[in-house]
């Protein structure tokens, strides 16, 4: 029996191909846009937790979402903060979302306290000399050949000196002189955020509740880091679980149809072979078992296909796009490979039941 399945794939060697591809695709459609998505995610959360902050504190009306907000802050709050119990510095960045060139979230620091919040480790060059310099991470440096210390690049249309390049992991990619992003954002004296380290992180909820009984400071939003970057997952993102489930919907419609009709045809082809197997004593169950074993061997060769190409996307990405993250993870790389696997099954369901009902003293008298 088992040679009889392989043998039917052989015979319509172009067919089987188009269906292994198809469930190839149906994977790579999966496993991609959760990796994208999920990569982008982890490293948000990776490079703000390197920011060395215990608490962060925020308008009550700004998303958890860095770069989305504006800067409403006036930056000189911190120096309010810092002065309060058990704060050991407090330091005001503006983050901006910005879509020149790349997507990316742009830092506008105040180096001295940014750098007490968690020392920058420096591989190249040092702190910032001027306004127009830009302080980049080694992700980033690896991106470009003219990513190095001395050379400039655009942001925001503005040329930046690049002053020094740090190790990953210190919220932002580029990060300039707050004052700076501030002018170009049309937002001077002013802050997205103020991260907050305390001497103690036992001593958060007093300094949060200092903070709420200052006149003035009520309504700001003081959320802890672990907290904060608890926020980042994918339910919290808006769209994310639709878009998912959107693409998984197309890419199984996808795999489906393709099998559906790869394996209409095969059964629609082979009536006088189906009609031979019965006249023999094949049962029904033999009959669904062969052409569901045909669909078995498409979409398990269709899956690891599908497996190895998404590896090639990352590759590829990577090698593109330096500080693309691109995350896959076992646990998805399972459930795509059994989306897809059980798609391909159910596409050939009919086909098999058709087969099945089939009578041998027909299919024989086929032509």
């Amino acid at each position: 029996m088992y040679k009889l399945v392989l043998a039917n794939l052989l015979h319509r060697p172009m067919r089987s191909i188009i269906s292994v591809l198809a469930v190839a695709i149906e994977v790579v459609m999966i496993l991609s846009i959760v990796g994208v998505f999920m990569g982008m995610l982890n490293d948000t959360k990776q490079r703000q937790n390197g920011i060395g902050a215990d608490l962060v504190v925020s308008p009550s009306n700004a998303t958890f979402m860095n770069g989305v907000s504006g800067a409403p802050m006036p930056a000189r709050m911190s120096e309010v903060f810092a002065r309060m119990p058990h704060v050991t510095v407090a330091s005001p960045v503006i983050t901006d979302f910005s879509m020149s060139g790349s997507v990316e979230v742009l830092y506008g620091i105040d180096f001295k306290s940014y750098d007490a919040l968690k020392p920058f480790t420096f591989l190249a060059g040092g702190p910032f000399q001027g306004p127009n310099e830009v302080i980049v991470d080694d992700v980033f440096a690896r991106s470009g050949p003219d990513h190095e210390v001395g050379n400039t690049i655009p942001i925001l249309n503005h040329p930046f000196k690049i002053c020094g390049v740090v190790e990953s992991g210190k919220g932002g990619r580029k990060l300039v002189p707050i004052e700076t992003l501030g002018a170009l954002m049309g937002s001077d004296g002013k802050a997205s955020v103020i991260y907050i380290k305390s001497d103690n992180p036992a001593n958060n909820a007093s300094i949060r509740q200092e903070i709420h009984s200052t006149k003035g400071l009520e309504g700001y939003k003081v959320t802890t880091m672990e907290d904060l970057i608890a926020l980042y997952t994918p339910s919290r993102f808006p769209g994310f679980d639709l878009a998912l489930n959107v693409v998984i919907g197309i890419a199984v419609i996808v795999g489906f149809l393709v099998i559906f009709q790869s394996m209409y045809t095969a059964v629609l082809e082979r009536t006088r072979e189906i009609g031979i197997l019965k006249s023999l004593g094949s049962s029904k169950a033999t009959i669904v078992s062969v052409v569901l074993g045909e669909t078995g061997v498409l979409a398990v060769t269709g899956v690891l296909l599908g497996i190895v190409s998404t590896y090639g996307v990352r590759e590829f990405l990577s090698l593109r796009f330096a500080t693309f993250s691109f995350e896959l993870t076992l646990a998805w790389i399972i459930n795509g490979a059994l989306i897809a696997f059980g798609g391909a099954l159910f596409g050939a369901l009919y086909p098999a039941w058709m087969a099945a009902r089939k009578d041998p003293i027909d299919a024989l008298a086929y032509e």
